[in-house]
């Protein structure tokens, strides 16, 4: 990605809190899924329940303490991120853990940076994964493995269905923690709308 396309991709940052509560749950959900393959409810639901609060607030204009659009534009980030992700869960591809993650990601900054930090997400969860297939020598197979996908997806069907290790509840695939690349992608989002879009 050039200066040019980032510039254009990327949205002025959110206010510092949603910013600090960000940093400090992808922190947290990176050291955890990284570290156990499991993000605790505990953490997502309080940071859904964050975002919800912090935009009442932050959105408040006038007289008004709380602004009710506030809420509205919380609710619509954490029902895009719960919905993109639910049809990837259904497929699974990703944990029910991802999901929540998600949903409170879009409760915090909104569905517009919302998608933005989902794409820096999967560029970096890319990068990683191309790292670990590297690693462990496994070119040829993840290769045929996506291949499998595609054409599985386009006989509408999940892959998972004719292949256990495709299953993201199976131990046979090769597993990357979906929150440490969506993590490292939104941290880099961060710092670049600091830098280009302030």
């Amino acid at each position: 990605m050039g200066p040019n396309l980032i510039q254009r991709l990327i949205l002025p940052p959110p206010d510092l809190p949603i910013v600090a509560v960000l940093t400090a749950f992808l922190l947290v959900v990176a050291y955890y899924d990284f570290r156990y393959r499991r993000i605790p409810n505990w953490c997502t639901v309080s940071t859904a329940l964050a975002g919800l609060v912090l935009n009442g607030f932050l959105q408040a204009s006038g007289s008004s303490v709380f602004s009710l659009t506030g809420i509205a534009f919380s609710l619509l980030g954490l029902v895009v991120g719960f919905v993109v992700y639910l049809v990837l869960y259904a497929i699974r591809a990703i944990s029910a853990g991802d999901v929540k993650m998600m949903a409170a990601i879009g409760a915090l900054v909104g569905g517009a940076q919302w998608v933005r930090i989902w794409i820096f997400g999967a560029i970096a969860g890319a990068v990683l994964g191309i790292i670990v297939v590297l690693m462990k020598k496994r070119v040829k197979k993840t290769m045929w493995n996506v291949g499998f996908i595609f054409s599985e997806l386009g006989h509408g069907r999940p892959a998972y269905l004719r292949r256990e290790e495709l299953d993201v509840k199976s131990d046979k695939g090769l597993r990357l923690p979906h929150g440490v690349g969506i993590a490292v992608g939104a941290l880099l989002y961060l710092a670049l709308s600091f830098r280009f879009a302030r």
